[in-house]
């Protein structure tokens, strides 16, 4: 790359990274780029305080390890990120620096720095999720007379069947369903890899009748907003916590619980887990990439454990007195 203004090399380096090799070579999901772009924002508005320079008159050699660091410290303690964001910034951070070291050679002693970096590790909380009767709680809670208790109720009904993340749920479509006999629908996960997952009778028939309050074209949200644009994540959270709030009259153990799109999410993967669904098949239907991210709800079903350890017998044994053998070279050459 023949450009010899430092801080004009640093910019085509980003513009490459991001279109060139995020999207043109490894095709990431929309997804990824804003995250990756969002993380390069809060950067370049850090650095801009931390170093003096906007971002068009930022050099390679500006980012170093140092900055970097600060940066991520930033994150946790002036934004108050949680340790999981932290890493997820650094990830993006270390990608570009990856890419910017086969690019730009001569830069390698001061990436190197970047690549470095150590993800921080973190304790993971033991995974909460609801009961059954709670769930049932609160699947009945929305109006059904009203159109946005139609809407609720088909919508967190959908949610905990499918176990979907709140991303998907938010990006289905009308297209993406498809009802009468083996109904189903089609979930748009991480990375753009999708899933068709079946729907319980229950599910199909609130969906049925939602699909009756709204615009029919496939290419409808399946829950739209009152104005029929997509559904935000804060949107999808405020009406679980309202049909909550509204089940926790006639319930008074859910106004203790913390009710969020990921716990429901939890929920079914519990629910199935004691159902006695194979935890690979769990994996697949939550839509992890590997059956050992799906391995924490068995850490966190304590009557699981229980029932494993009543299915074990205790050894039996006896206590004998150690004696020490004779001749300790012959011991060892029996070894």
């Amino acid at each position: 790359m023949n450009i010899p203004d430092p801080a004009a090399r640093f910019s085509v380096l980003l513009q490459q990274f991001f279109m060139d090799y995020l999207i043109g070579q490894r095709n990431v999901s929309p997804r990824t780029v804003a995250s990756y772009r969002d993380t390069f924002r809060l950067l370049f508005h850090f650095a801009e305080q931390h170093v003096g320079r906007p971002p068009h008159k930022l050099r390679l050699t500006d980012f170093n390890a140092g900055l970097i660091l600060d940066f991520l410290n930033h994150l946790e303690v002036g934004r108050h990120n949680t340790i999981r964001s932290r890493n997820a910034r650094l990830a993006a951070v270390r990608s570009f620096a990856h890419y910017a070291a086969l690019q730009e050679p001569s830069a390698l002693p001061v990436l190197q720095g970047v690549l470095a970096i150590p993800m921080k590790r973190f304790d993971r909380p033991m995974v909460g999720f609801l009961s059954r009767e709670e769930m049932q709680c609160i699947l009945a809670a929305p109006n059904a007379d009203t159109w946005c208790g139609k809407r609720d109720q088909a919508m967190l009904a959908t949610l905990y069947n499918t176990g979907a993340r709140v991303s998907e749920l938010t990006s289905m479509r009308v297209k993406d369903v498809t009802l009468g006999r083996g109904s189903c629908v089609l979930l748009h996960g991480k990375g753009r890899k999708e899933r068709t997952l079946p729907l319980w009778n229950d599910t199909a028939k609130l969906l049925r009748r939602w699909l009756r309050q709204i615009n029919p074209d496939p290419q409808q949200w399946l829950f739209p907003n009152r104005s029929g644009g997509q559904m935000t994540r804060a949107g999808v959270t405020d009406r679980l916590k309202l049909a909550a709030a509204t089940a926790s009259e006639g319930y008074p153990p859910l106004k203790a619980r913390h009710v969020s799109p990921h716990v429901v999410r939890h929920a079914t993967a519990m629910h199935m887990l004691q159902g006695g669904v194979d935890l690979s098949l769990i994996a697949l239907w939550l839509g992890h990439e590997s059956p050992a991210t799906t391995h924490m709800y068995i850490e966190a079903d304590l009557a699981m454990k229980q029932r494993a350890l009543s299915a074990i017998q205790p050894v039996q044994f006896r206590q004998r007195r150690f004696r020490p053998p004779r001749d300790l070279l012959a011991f060892l050459d029996r070894l």
